[in-house]
């Protein structure tokens, strides 16, 4: 596969990623991702937000999500984001120590 092949699929994958994640599974909220899977949302928009800047793009923080989050990060907490519970947040300190020193 070339290149230019292999980008354009990575994209749709990508593409596919943030649809999922923010139109058809909104209600999977992003303490439960990092949980699960250590990373979520926000961390797609800071690794956006730095793939920017190795092309010389400069986004601030609130612009990089908004690009993966499709609207205004407040906008979409507002309408999606739940309270965590304080099983979520015993889970969360598990796995960010887990996931501490390792590069993502």
């Amino acid at each position: 596969m070339d290149d230019a092949t292999r980008t354009r699929i990575e994209a749709a994958t990508y593409r596919r990623l943030i649809q999922h994640l923010m139109q058809d599974r909104p209600d999977a909220q992003n303490i439960d991702l990092m949980n699960l899977a250590g990373f979520c949302r926000n961390c797609l928009s800071r690794w956006y937000g730095e793939a920017a800047a190795e092309e010389g793009i400069a986004l601030n923080k609130e612009q990089a999500r908004e690009v993966v989050y499709g609207m205004p990060y407040d906008d979409w907490r507002a309408q999606h984001q739940a309270e965590a519970t304080g099983d979520q947040l015993k889970a969360f300190d598990q796995s960010f120590a887990a996931n501490v020193g390792k590069k993502d």
